[in-house]
């Protein structure tokens, strides 16, 4: 494809600049369309007669007639002896020349190049002793910007820091090509480190992970995850992003949930046996039917940990060290908490009907609106001190 000027035959007004492609009837009929004529023939500016599209170059001025002879364009006299849109120049930029026309400059009608070169001598004498325009920019940065206002498509070669054509492109206020750069800079970003990990994506690991070796996953971000029903026996998932997750039925016994962030999740029926979940926040989340009771002796650690408004009715918890654990409005009902140390726990406004709390320790523990009603067996006042 080649950029032209068609004119009609013997005038130098009104030209049409056109995409020249396929036969030159393809031509023919284009100009016809464009210039309001039956277009037979098609001459260069010497008067030479085109009888082969191959012939054109960007930036061709061509005259289109209806089957007479060549005529050459009467030139306006109002009109001053350059025409605008055909002048060939030549800019130094930062040290290099760049040979175009003027029509391809003020390609784009609200940016600094066409306000610079729409009128001939609007740089007076800033050029160099060749006559070149000087623009003191970067020449490896302007020559795709040039390129663009030549055929319209950015192409950037290799080794051309986008970023640079990018500010490039905004100095010259060349905003749709701004644009353009933008979303290639965006889409060639690298994916961020911390996007969510998708279940697909978290079984290829599994399975490519030998059973023996320890799962490390520390600060992996797997907000949102469908994890249900996986066995996740063992791994470290400190200072991870489960928020959201689903973990139904999952098997996480003896985890490392240090610090993790399971806020909202859901581990209805979840294996925890053994779980270690000091100063973890689980606010909002749904622990219902869950099983922390471990038949080796191994306690559930949940010491410090953010409870608020979790649901775990159900759930087997002897043992379960809940120690200045935050269970504010919390369901706990029908839980087994059998020999649970509640020492210094917030047990405001909790659900504790049904609870099995024999032998637990609830010395220091924030008891204020909880509900006790129903329970297994007694609550001793010496169990509970506050």
């Amino acid at each position: 494809m080649r950029r032209v000027t068609l004119f009609v035959n013997g005038t130098s007004r009104n030209g049409k600049v056109v995409a020249a492609y396929g036969s030159l009837a393809d031509l023919l009929s284009l100009a016809s369309v464009k210039l309001g004529i039956k277009a037979v023939s098609i001459f260069n500016s010497k008067g030479g007669l085109i009888d082969d599209i191959a012939l054109l170059r960007d930036d061709d001025v061509l005259y289109v007639s209806e089957g007479d002879t060549f005529l050459a364009p009467l030139r306006d006299p109002e009109v001053p002896h350059f025409n605008a849109h055909t002048d060939w120049l030549t800019l130094n930029v930062g040290g290099r020349c760049f040979t175009t026309t003027r029509s391809t400059l003020v390609k784009e009608p609200e940016s600094m190049l066409a306000h610079m070169f729409g009128d001939k001598d609007v740089w007076e004498n800033r050029q160099d002793n060749h006559g070149a325009y000087l623009i003191d920019r970067s020449p490896d940065y302007f020559e795709p910007i040039l390129n663009y206002l030549r055929h319209g498509q950015l192409i950037i070669n290799d080794g051309i820091n986008l970023l640079g054509v990018l500010e490039e492109a905004r100095f010259f206020g060349i905003e749709r090509l701004a644009e353009q750069l933008e979303t290639v800079i965006r889409n060639s970003q690298p994916a961020d480190d911390h996007s969510p990990i998708s279940r697909k994506e978290f079984v290829r690991f599994l399975l490519a992970t030998p059973t023996k070796s320890e799962l490390r996953c520390q600060g992996l971000n797997f907000s949102g995850a469908d994890l249900s029903r996986l066995d996740l026996r063992y791994i470290n998932f400190k200072m991870a992003n489960l928020s959201r997750c689903n973990l139904t039925y999952a098997n996480l016994c003896g985890t490392n949930l240090e610090r993790a962030d399971l806020s909202n999740s859901n581990l209805d029926g979840a294996n925890l046996q053994g779980v270690k979940m000091l100063c973890t926040n689980a606010e909002g989340a749904s622990l219902k039917g869950c099983n922390f009771e471990d038949p080796a002796g191994l306690k559930a650690n949940l010491e410090g940990a953010n409870l608020k408004g979790v649901d775990m009715e159900g759930s087997q918890m002897t043992g379960i060290n809940l120690r200045v654990a935050t269970l504010k409005n919390a369901k706990l009902k029908n839980c087994n908490l059998r020999g649970a140390t509640l020492a210094g726990t917030d047990l405001e406004n909790c659900d504790l009907s049904g609870c099995d709390l024999q032998e637990a320790n609830l010395r220091g523990s924030n008891v204020k609106g909880a509900i006790f009603e129903e329970m297994l067996t007694p609550l001793h006042m010496s169990q509970s001190v506050r």
